[in-house]
């Protein structure tokens, strides 16, 4: 083929022309670069490549990270993993080989994304997301996509978004916003965790975690400020109180001190509110997880106590008191699981109350029909929504606009085995969610996302809006 036969077939002559009439127009001082650059922009991107590996998160515990190549770059996703599972959620896929990482191997899922999923999704355009996260689905054919594994489709699913976002040359959470129809995108409170327990520490607290919202702030920037603020003062006041030892932090980064009683974690938050003068500005949320210590229709709040004398249960009707006492001496306005995430008859007898904000957790699982239920049985009036519970970010969105017509509020939220992704800080922005929880002001990879929200909050400069106050609305 000679050379001007190459030129006719892919019509370069009319490119190449187009591009260096682009660049007289635009005066540029560089203009191979400028052509450059407009002839990547003239080809329409597609994936070409789906490469998968094992990776570790927070805990030690094998993940999967995807890297999704398209003809303008390599771009890159993870995906989480918590301690608390259920029947209602995604299933992530595992190995299972007991001499290897105990069972907890992500082979079979990365082999899966290597030799299934990247041969579907080639030549795709990573604009398409609902499209993408469609091909995984129907290639699983399972309702909780445990043949390829949620772990295997969401890491893809993240990174064609970040594809998708490069592509139309605009930042994530812009992308996020105009899959989703969102015109206006917001900064939402962050939800610290100060103080942990649970499942997520080696203390004898039952409950899972002690947070603060800084709703009185401004900004994001501001927020950050008060919650870190808050934590130093908190590490101080538990080493006068319990000497240094009870300053270790569990998975989320909450300090660990050995403490039984709630209202013993809760006292040494508020003193740590009152050293630093913000007060009336940060409010107190807990998170419970009442299915961890539910036995049959009673909870064991002293379930972590190798001391205990004997089972000290409470009925669902002695929760409720508990709480109301609570959110009456202490500024608590949001309680997470605070029941069995079967015991659907006290929780909405409690959502009704109206004395704080009630997220479902265990109760929904990101599923979207447990939330329908809770939506239509005024089950809660707030969802924790996790990425990996679900599986897809097209799935991810649709539960928000669910939530949404239902006027409940939206924590987007982090999970206990968490990598250096911060794809759910644009996820909450770009969804305009009231929240996001992503653990302490402690811990690499939960500061990036609290570092990527101020790295957001400066781009959109002044028209960066901080939920704050508003964020019940």
């Amino acid at each position: 083929m000679s050379v001007q036969e190459y030129l006719d077939k892919h019509l370069l002559s009319r490119r190449i022309e187009d591009a260096v009439n682009a660049a007289v127009r635009a005066k540029t001082s560089d203009p191979v670069l400028f052509i450059s650059n407009h002839m990547r922009k003239s080809v329409p991107s597609v994936i070409t490549k789906v490469k998968a590996r094992q990776i570790l998160d927070s805990r030690g515990i094998p993940t999967v990270e995807v890297d999704l190549h398209t003809n303008k770059g390599m771009f890159r996703a993870s995906a989480p993993s918590g301690a608390s599972s259920g029947m209602y959620e995604a299933i992530e896929l595992r190995d299972g080989e007991k001499g290897t990482y105990l069972g907890n191997g992500v082979n079979r899922a990365v082999k899966n994304i290597n030799e299934k999923i990247a041969v579907a999704l080639v030549g795709m355009d990573p604009t398409l997301q609902s499209q993408i996260d469609q091909v995984m689905i129907d290639l699983d054919k399972t309702e909780n996509k445990s043949e390829l594994g949620a772990n295997a489709i969401l890491a893809v699913s993240m990174a064609a978004c970040r594809a998708g976002a490069a592509e139309k040359e605009v930042p994530l959470h812009k992308h996020i916003a105009d899959l989703s129809g969102q015109t206006s995108m917001l900064l939402p409170v962050p939800v610290f965790t100060l103080i942990s327990g649970g499942k997520h520490a080696g203390n004898n607290l039952a409950i899972q975690e002690i947070m603060i919202l800084p709703v009185g702030s401004k900004t994001f920037e501001e927020a950050l400020q008060m919650g870190c603020e808050t934590y130093h003062h908190l590490k101080a006041v538990i080493t006068e109180i319990h000497g240094a030892h009870g300053c270790n932090v569990g998975e989320n980064g909450g300090f660990t001190p050995n403490i039984s009683s709630l209202r013993d974690g809760l006292d040494l938050v508020q003193k740590a509110i009152g050293r630093t003068g913000y007060n009336e500005k940060i409010k107190i949320a807990i998170g419970v997880a009442a299915t961890e210590f539910c036995i049959g229709t009673k909870y064991d709040l002293d379930f972590k106590n190798p001391n205990k004398a004997g089972q000290n249960f409470k009925s669902g009707h002695d929760m409720i008191d508990m709480y109301k006492e609570l959110c009456a001496d202490y500024p608590i306005v949001s309680i997470e699981d605070p029941f069995d995430r079967e015991d659907w008859e006290h929780v909405k007898y409690f959502s009704s109350l109206g004395i704080c904000q009630v997220v479902g957790d265990d109760l929904l699982m990101s599923n979207p029909k447990r939330i329908k239920r809770a939506i239509q049985e005024n089950a809660c009036n707030a969802i924790l929504l996790k990425v990996n519970q679900i599986g897809t970010v097209t799935e991810a969105i649709e539960v928000v606009k669910m939530a949404k017509d239902a006027q409940w509020g939206i924590v987007i939220s982090q999970r206990s085995g968490e990598t250096e992704d911060s794809f759910i800080s644009d996820l909450s922005v770009g969804l305009a969610t009231s929240q996001i929880k992503a653990g302490a002001p402690c811990r690499g990879e939960r500061l990036a996302k609290y570092n990527q929200l101020l790295r957001i909050e400066e781009e959109l400069g002044d028209q960066a809006v901080y939920i704050g106050e508003k964020w019940r609305n």
